[in-house]
């Protein structure tokens, strides 16, 4: 079962900028009541999208500058990044068919 990557400010430009594929990002923070909602959403679309699009997690606490740089100004965002640049933004906890659906329109 495959995991979500865990993106960090070292590994951003590599894993989502210069992604070949459809990358999405769960911005989520430890003590978010409803990033742990999500979370299993996120989980499943790891395996389910492997090879398609990178699932990846990036804690805002711990990665401020990614944030910072993106405007992330709540959480749990979900962003979409399809040749370097934000497709889609999703904010908030919403269905897993909302955020699948979205990610299906960039593959």
């Amino acid at each position: 079962m495959a995991q979500p990557l865990h993106i960090t400010e070292s590994t951003y430009q590599s894993e989502v900028l210069e992604s070949n594929i459809p990358v999405v990002i769960d911005f989520w923070a430890t003590w978010c009541g409803p990033c742990k909602m999500i979370a299993p959403i996120i989980d499943e679309m790891a395996t389910e999208f492997e090879g398609k699009a990178k699932i990846c997690k990036v804690d805002v606490d711990n990665n401020q500058g990614i944030a910072v740089q993106l405007g992330i100004r709540s959480i749990p965002t979900v962003m979409i990044f399809k040749g370097g640049k934000v497709v889609d933004t999703i904010v908030g906890a919403v269905p897993k068919a909302q955020i699948v659906g979205r990610l299906n329109e960039h593959l």
